[in-house]
């Protein structure tokens, strides 16, 4: 019994300590791509956005992998980075165009 209970239990710790794993590596190639400033503001950006943080950081790292770093990104740097990703964020809008109905020609609808 107790051994079934363990089993299950520690599959679940797995995961949990894959994840913990997997966002350890994560960090450590985000310190090994960022200097101090850049980490800082990245940071300070997630506390308000998590989500953009992630996408930037996600683009970094996707830039590290495929060897477009030259050197450590600077605040300066991640900046220009942000605002280029601002810029194809506004780019792709959707606008709807709601039909208007007039009210008098509903009314001859129903032979009022």
């Amino acid at each position: 019994m107790g051994g079934g209970f363990s089993g299950e239990r520690s599959s679940g710790g797995d995961d949990e300590e894959k994840k913990n794993q997997i966002e350890d590596m994560r960090r450590n190639m985000l310190a090994q791509v960022l200097d101090n400033s850049a980490r800082e503001r990245i940071s300070r950006i997630a506390i308000v956005k998590p989500e953009k943080a992630r996408a930037v950081e996600d683009y970094i790292l996707g830039m590290a992998r495929s060897g477009r770093l030259a050197s450590k990104i600077n605040e300066s740097q991640l900046i220009d980075l942000l605002e280029q990703m601002n810029e194809t964020k506004k780019e792709t809008k959707i606008v709807y165009n709601r039909r208007r109905y007039d009210d008098s020609d509903s009314d001859e609808d129903y032979g009022f």
